[in-house]
């Protein structure tokens, strides 16, 4: 891949369904316009720093495991294993609920289904979804692209109609919003879950021309340009929706087409986000479900989960296991307040210790491997991959302290996989499983 080709992956990695969702909760975390448009400048700042911090670290220790392999090379496989079993249990399976619940919140939009209706939309797209990946149809790749373009022109068609369409009246009403440090969290919490993404960076590297010199480039240049399309992207919402319009609305997208130009544009762009949303759920769903799989192969305890489906080339019994999970999220979730800002409770704390954990396996790696040649350093080291990692620890504290329930339960999952960790596979043991008859086929195709 070229430097261009990467930074297009990188884009369309990062740009999201988040941003149709996200800014309305950040604007109730916040008490003026300057502070709004503040977070997003500094969520994009520490995004920009975590790459350069992955950037040395995928160029030093290439591998497609990504985190995976950073953390069994600085701390251990057990440590490794138990990233495995967040991913499953609390990371993946809580992103596909949060994406559920913002499609819903969109479909309600459309057609309303009373006071659950979003958990019931959300609910009956993870079963219908689960239920092709698992039969073994998976999205096609051209769907995705024009998905993708489509996405893109969403926020487009935002930035242009709000940039120059009519203006919100100023803001002089007050809310009551936590003080200091508190607003500063819980709006960084939804800033940088918008901004997520950019690790899957470390996934590049293998494929890149020249990437030593070029994985630098690569993430600096993504990096930019996805700041400059969700600064762009908020300015416009706030513009024509103003702080109080944001902060009372749960489809900013929709609303902000709609006082912007008519009911007629509401319509097609509540219609774009809902193929949006759906197409980040499936494919959610169906990268998901492989971690089940991975994981099945090496702990002996859940081996079924291992389980290839050759007839409809699917690990079928990840996707039910996933789904199964992704539902109960979605019941929990349908008695809160906010689905969407449930789910994200339940995953940020957890997502963010093991970010953590990556920021200082940098250290770690320099340390026990003084002598391994670097093809990028990330600049001004010591400090920069400090500030890393002093970031996540404060990320870490925000969604503690400053967040629901949801988060103590996030935890409780993943501590639940610690005793799992005895069952787990020898190498000997994975290595006979995978090379018994039939088992080049029970990895997923490429």
């Amino acid at each position: 891949m070229s430097v261009f080709d990467a930074v297009i992956i990188l884009v369309g990695l990062v740009v999201g369904i988040g941003i149709f969702r996200t800014p309305s909760i950040v604007a109730n975390s916040v008490s003026s316009e300057w502070m709004f448009m503040l977070v997003w400048v500094i969520g994009g700042a520490v995004t920009l720093v975590g790459a350069l911090c992955y950037a040395e670290l995928s160029a030093a220790h290439p591998d497609t495991g990504g985190e995976y392999h950073f953390l069994s090379r600085a701390y251990g496989r057990p440590l490794a294993m138990l990233f495995g079993w967040a991913r499953c249990t609390v990371i993946q399976t809580g992103a596909i609920a949060a994406v559920a619940f913002l499609l819903g919140d969109y479909l309600t939009q459309v057609m309303p289904l009373g006071p659950h209706g979003s958990a019931l939309y959300a609910a009956l797209a993870v079963i219908v979804l689960t239920g092709v990946n698992a039969i073994g149809t998976a999205e096609g790749k051209n769907l995705q692209i024009v998905v993708t373009f489509l996405h893109l022109a969403i926020i487009a068609a935002i930035i242009v109609f709000g940039l120059v369409g009519p203006t919100a009246p100023p803001n002089h009403g007050t809310l009551a919003v936590p003080p200091g440090t508190a607003a500063l969290g819980v709006a960084m919490i939804f800033v940088l879950l918008t901004y997520g993404g950019w690790n899957e960076a470390a996934y590049l590297s293998g494929e890149l021309r020249d990437a030593p010199r070029n994985i630098a480039r690569v993430l600096t240049i993504g990096t930019l340009v996805l700041v400059t399309f969700y600064v762009l992207t908020n300015l416009a919402l706030l513009s024509v929706l103003g702080l109080d319009g944001l902060r009372a609305s749960d489809a900013v997208a929709t609303d902000m087409m709609r006082a912007a130009a008519g009911p007629s544009a509401e319509l097609i762009v509540t219609l774009a986000v809902v193929v949006a949303a759906i197409s980040t759920l499936n494919a959610t769903i169906f990268t998901g479900a492989r971690a089940f799989h991975a994981m099945g192969r090496d702990i002996t305890a859940l081996r079924w989960l291992g389980v290839w489906n050759e007839r409809g080339r699917s690990p079928a019994n990840g996707h039910i296991v996933q789904g199964a999970l992704a539902l109960v999220l979605i019941a929990v979730g349908a008695f809160t307040r906010d689905g969407f800002k449930a789910m994200v409770d339940f995953t940020a704390p957890v997502f963010w210790a093991f970010l953590l954990l990556v920021g200082g396996a940098l250290f770690v790696l320099r340390w026990r491997e003084p002598l391994r040649v670097l093809p990028y350093r990330v600049p001004w080291y010591p400090l920069t991959p400090a500030i890393f990692c002093l970031t996540c620890l404060y990320m870490l504290y925000a969604s503690l302290v400053y967040t629901g329930a949801a988060a103590w339960i996030g935890l409780a999952v993943l501590a639940s996989g610690i005793p799992v960790l005895y069952f787990q596979r020898s190498p000997k043991h994975r290595a006979v499983a995978r090379d018994a008859p039939g088992a080049t086929r029970s990895n997923p195709p490429t």
